[in-house]
């Protein structure tokens, strides 16, 4: 049921074709926002998206660009407010990961991972920090892995530790916009991203390591996203939020 707290309230949402990008597109649908699902390389995940929108009564496009290039970003922008007038909240979930010991990683695979994940926040952020309206939201992603520091994250974990500065610093930046600043850190999350390269040993692993014992789920973040973008939590500003069932 449509919340009249949502009624033209517009979201853009980056790497919304799978996982949690795809759940938050859902989940903020519900609610009743008009979203804009924003995709790199599946069209196919992208459009399934915006069919699952409809066929639970809501409003969705879907919008190519690749995060870390500035003239796409900006037209992802320009194509929510030719749409839809404006864009209330920004869900930045694209991201990029690349496993391996610091000792033989590749450098390469380095600077493809810090690309999407480092230039692409900022270059998405920048563009939300022009155009968020008052009483809007931006909505990061960092990982669990900052604070837990396994091996092999190294690379992955310091991408995601400059998202968590580049957050910090905007939600000061836009100091009187009335506009909110977060990230989310999810732990542990059955997504194909997480699960792909890992045996089943490595994930059950990883699932008991949370005192819930179990792994987190897409919806499990999509919930605390929207409870960010919404008004009940517009006075939560500037903070990084550890979403992992309680995993140190």
């Amino acid at each position: 049921m449509t919340d009249d707290r949502y009624v033209d309230r517009v979201a853009v949402v980056t790497g919304g074709s799978r996982g949690i990008g795809r759940q938050t597109v859902e989940r903020l649908a519900r609610d009743g926002y008009r979203v804009v699902v924003n995709y790199a390389g599946s069209k196919s995940g992208a459009e399934d998206a915006v069919a699952a929108v409809a066929a639970e009564g809501g409003t969705a496009i879907a919008v190519r660009a690749d995060v870390a290039d500035e003239v796409a970003v900006a037209a992802v922008f320009d194509r929510a407010e030719e749409s839809f007038g404006g864009v209330d909240v920004v869900v930045h979930a694209a991201g990029r990961m690349a496993l391996g010991p610091l000792v033989d990683f590749d450098l390469a695979a380095l600077d493809d991972l810090h690309r999407t994940n480092i230039r692409g926040t900022f270059v998405v952020d920048q563009q939300a920090a022009r155009r968020v309206r008052p009483g809007g939201a931006i909505i990061n992603f960092s990982t669990s892995v900052v604070g837990t520091s396994f091996p092999e994250y190294s690379a992955y974990a310091a991408s995601k530790g400059a998202v968590e500065a580049i957050t910090m610093i905007v939600a000061r930046e836009l100091r009187g916009r009335d506009v909110t600043v977060n990230a989310v850190a999810p732990g542990p999350t059955a997504t194909e991203l997480f699960l792909d390269g890992k045996d089943e040993q490595t994930v059950a692993r990883l699932a008991a390591a949370v005192p819930l014992e179990r792994l987190g789920t897409p919806a499990d973040i999509a919930e605390v996203v929207a409870f960010l973008a919404g008004p009940a939590g517009h006075w939560v500003n500037g903070q990084n939020i550890r979403i992992n069932g309680g995993l140190v």
